[in-house]
């Protein structure tokens, strides 16, 4: 390669891993795998070495993580930096750094431990007391102040047992796998979308603004280092591991110490062959010198300290055949496609099943039932089919196509509009139960206070709930729940029972909302009703008057005819209306100022509530969307607005503060 293909190889490396950077460390919503990343990184440090004269300083082998982000919390400045690791791929590198130290150093002993796939954090404790928390940020200069989000993970102690005047420490908060599937299957079931994998989960749920979501969803934390102390003196770094574990802080778990290259490799394989039965993802294995004085002595580049490497492990993958596609559906009526193939061995487990995702992934890879296909884990947890080798396919195989029903319940299954994915269209269908039912008892559709998803599991398990109509007719099981202990004792079981009839009095656009239409929420409901004025004119309503509604296109009317026309949903709106649900519009706009506009509303308000300012934005006509796109007409921003705000700016949307909403009003 000539200088000048080298200076636009960089310069193209350059540009990709700066966007991955900020996917990854900023945005937590990586596109590629560590693997892939690590390659391209191999290779710009190559061309780099090769071309010296072309290294610049913003380059990303010269810098540290990502940026720290104001609206996720004040900005602390780092006592002492958080570096990153310098990775190697290979026995040979990881051999090459232990005879090194050992010519440096004399009889160095080394220590190998996990590498946990999470994302770094520092706690700082005064006389015994955590004072702040940070995150890595940029690594040299800044992380973001997340105190108040660390103090409600289980692993954190707020106090020490045994005091020292000053302690930083620096550890890892990642998701366990138990409590990953947890969230997202929490996250199915409120309609939001579920998270890629757990380290990103775990970065976005460490940055959240309420404590309460942190605390939900359960972190963990490992630490892996003492960055600083003063009022005891330690030697090594296991010397420290013992002081922390003395003070109940989990450290890494089965750490060795070594003496040699041999068993420093040894250690390496053991943590590669059994990473595949840990509770967490780990990204691969850190080697460290133990001792302090030592490390003080290597010191460290701008970049990397010289006295520790990560070794990461090459993915592994095998070949199988893949025998047959299983459909299954989910809680929100997505329907998944999963490849079963003979069983191989990944990572120290047996695996025999992987997601094809949808259509689009199955078209892209090819896939034939009987095919030869690579398999190997992502993150070194999850299988994932990496290729087909489609030299191999036998005589006569046929691609697979996703059917054009659901399998459980026969209905019509749908494409979703903005991604591959297939879902069944009947919100009546046994798979998606609990969460129609979720969705209708839930505040942005009939509000029932208290009517928890505990409550709900528990009533469809018991049978007490077949469909969201019969949710007006468990006053009539009220001795039995009291008697079973469903909802609580007496008062409790009342309380929700009152909170039942109440809602029948709401006003009809959270009905619709709450009959689970695809492509009709919250706001185009309330357009719906404005226009049909009842639930009982919507049901004649044919496509072209549908259609005429403000921002119902042609797939929502096709929904709500589909709807109303299926016999199961007939019989339901049927039986509302009989136990005296109200079907009519209540809500009429007071005047038109805001017709035809569309707000967001972010950030918190200094005079009202968001929910306020939304009511009064819909009572003079305009509609409150919950995202910002190029159809938004004004973002009505507060105080830490955050990514819609910057969304906002990106897409050049009006932004105005609460007083130039009042003032709208007023003129």
């Amino acid at each position: 390669m000539d200088r000048n293909q080298a200076e636009a190889r960089i310069q193209n490396l350059r540009e990709e891993l700066e966007r991955h950077i900020n996917l990854y460390y900023n945005m937590d919503t990586p596109e590629i795998s560590d693997y892939e990343y690590d390659t391209m990184m191999q290779e710009l440090k190559s061309l780099e070495k090769e071309f010296p004269d072309l290294v610049i300083e913003t380059s990303p082998t010269q810098k540290v993580g990502g940026t720290a982000k104001r609206e996720a919390g004040v900005l602390v400045r780092h006592n002492v930096p958080m570096l990153s690791l310098q990775d190697v791929f290979s026995k040979e590198e990881v051999e090459e750094f232990v005879e090194e130290m050992q010519e440096q150093l004399e009889n160095p002993e080394f220590v190998v431990e996990y590498k946990i796939d999470g994302l770094s954090m520092a706690l700082r404790y005064e006389e015994g007391a955590l004072k702040t928390a940070v995150t890595r940020g940029d690594g040299v200069n800044f992380g973001e102040d997340v105190t108040a989000n660390a103090k409600v993970i289980s692993d954190v102690k707020k106090k020490l047992k045994a005091p020292v005047e000053y302690l930083e420490i620096r550890g890892e908060v990642y998701m366990k796998n138990k409590d990953f599937e947890r969230v997202n299957e929490m996250q199915e079931l409120n309609g939001k979308k579920p998270f890629a994998n757990p380290r990103n989960c775990a970065a976005g749920t460490l940055r959240q603004l309420d404590s309460k979501v942190t605390k939900e969803r359960g972190l963990s934390m490992f630490v892996f280092n003492i960055q600083q102390i003063r009022g005891m003196e330690l030697e090594t770094h296991t010397q420290g591991y013992e002081y922390l574990k003395k003070n109940g802080i989990p450290v890494i778990d089965g750490y060795r110490v070594c003496q040699s290259k041999e068993e420093v490799w040894e250690a390496i394989s053991f943590i590669g062959e059994s990473r595949g039965g840990l509770g967490y993802d780990i990204d691969g294995a850190v080697v460290k010198i133990n001792s302090l004085a030592d490390r003080e002595k290597l010191g460290a580049t701008s970049k990397v300290p010289r006295w520790a490497v990560a070794y990461k492990y090459p993915p592994e993958e095998k070949e199988t055949t893949l025998l047959d596609v299983e459909l299954s559906v989910g809680r929100t009526g997505r329907i998944t496609p999963t490849a079963v193939f003979e069983p191989v061995r990944l990572c120290g487990t047996s695996v025999s099943r992987a997601t094809l995702h949808n259509q689009d992934f199955i078209d892209e890879l090819d896939v034939h039932i009987g095919d030869r296909i690579m398999v190997y884990k992502s993150g070194e947890i999850i299988p994932k089919i990496r290729r087909v080798l489609k030299e191999k396919r036998p005589a006569h195989a046929e691609p697979y196509q996703l059917p054009g029903h659901c399998p459980v319940c026969g209905a019509k299954a749908q494409r979703e509009k903005d991604n591959a994915d297939l879902k069944c269209t009947s919100p009546n269908c046994p798979a998606q139960r609990e969460r129609h039912i979720i969705n209708f008892v839930g505040r942005d559709a009939m509000d029932i206070k208290g009517f928890g998803t505990v409550y709900v599991e528990e009533l469809v398990r018991l049978g007490y709930l077949e469909d969201i109509a019969d949710i007006y007719v468990l006053k009539e099981h009220r001795d039995d729940l009291i008697a079973q202990g469903v909802i609580g004792k007496e008062k409790n079981t009342d309380k929700l029972l009152d909170a039942i009839e109440k809602s029948k009095e709401n006003d009809a656009y959270q009905l619709l909302t709450g009959f689970g239409i695809p492509n009709v929420g919250k706001a185009a409901a309330k357009s719906i009703l404005r226009e049909f004025k009842s639930i009982q004119n919507l049901r004649e309503a044919d496509a072209e008057a549908l259609k005429n509604v403000n921002d119902i296109g042609e797939v929502s009317a096709n929904c709500i005819l589909e709807f109303f026309k299926d016999p199961k949903n007939q019989k339901i709106v049927g039986r509302m209306e009989q136990y005296g649900v109200n079907m009519e519009s209540k809500e009429q706009p007071r005047g038109t100022k805001f017709q035809g506009m569309t707000f967001v509303v972010t950030g918190t308000l200094k005079g009202m509530e968001r929910k306020e300012a939304s009511a009064i934005i819909e009572q003079q006509g305009g509609k409150v969307s919950g995202s910002v796109s190029k159809k938004t007409t004004m973002v009505l921003a507060g105080e830490n607005a955050g990514s819609k705000l910057i969304k906002a700016q990106e897409l050049g949307v009006k932004i105005i503060s609460e007083e130039e909403l009042l003032a709208m009003l007023e003129r």
